[in-house]
């Protein structure tokens, strides 16, 4: 999203940015917010190395659930085509949509001891 349309006021965020997520689903609700988090690719869908590089304003980013125990609640509801929102608190700061998903179903579900 652009700073005109709410987005962020300073700009591209830089790689291990940790932002909450939220995504149009009608079993949650507006205000709930979850820790995944995004890992955000280059143009040739390489991880961006360097921490110190603003990330492009478009373009691909993995994202990770970062508490593992709610990964059978997104099991359920995160699908190809999913529209959802970098948050900054309340505010939305990017949108992105689900293009693929890999590791959501098959990734464990309990924490390693």
């Amino acid at each position: 999203m652009t700073r005109e349309e709410g987005g962020r006021l300073t700009g591209p965020p830089h790689q291990a940015y940790r932002v909450d997520f939220w995504y149009e689903n009608e079993n949650h609700l507006a205000y709930q917010l979850f820790m995944i988090h995004p890992e955000f690719l280059d143009d040739l869908g390489e991880l961006i190395m360097d921490l110190e590089t603003q990330v492009p304003e478009s373009g691909t980013a993995r994202m990770w659930i970062f508490d593992d125990e709610m990964r059978p609640y997104h099991q359920k509801r995160i699908v190809v085509g999913t529209t959802g929102y970098m948050q900054e608190g309340g505010k939305k700061a990017a949108k992105c949509k689900v293009v693929e998903i890999a590791g959501l179903m098959s990734n464990p579900t309990a924490r390693i001891e």
